[in-house]
């Protein structure tokens, strides 16, 4: 693990359209929830079992509610061969900090359906 890095460094990274893998720990529930833009899922308990798909990346940045998990995510991913020479960083802050900030995506928004569209049913 390379260390932390800021919601502002991740969301400048966002806007440049930098070459980062942004890997979202929390469960899959949460994640359709809300999430950072751009942002994948690996739930922390399949990180083990799914860690190739990380390979030959470049630059990771680890996320969690809190910023403390994603520091465990971001250790191992670090410590993985396959990802030795990427530059692995956890969020500090977490998904709290960064959508008090800059806002999530939320499910709605996700959706093939407009927001606030109501149901036939």
């Amino acid at each position: 693990m390379d260390g932390e890095i800021s919601t502002d460094e991740v969301k400048e990274l966002l806007e440049a359209d930098a070459d980062v893998r942004i890997v979202d720990i929390r469960d899959e529930r949460n994640f359709e929830h809300s999430h950072i833009p751009g942002s994948e899922n690996i739930p922390f308990h399949e990180l083990t079992e799914r860690i190739e798909e990380l390979e030959d990346d470049d630059h990771i940045v680890t996320v969690c509610p809190h910023g403390k998990a994603s520091v465990q995510a971001a250790q191992l991913i670090g410590s993985y061969e396959g990802t030795a020479d990427a530059r692995v960083e956890s969020m500090a802050g977490g998904l709290d900090k960064y959508g008090m900030k800059f806002g999530l995506v939320r499910e709605a928004e996700d959706e093939d359906e407009p927001a606030g569209r109501e149901s036939p049913f």
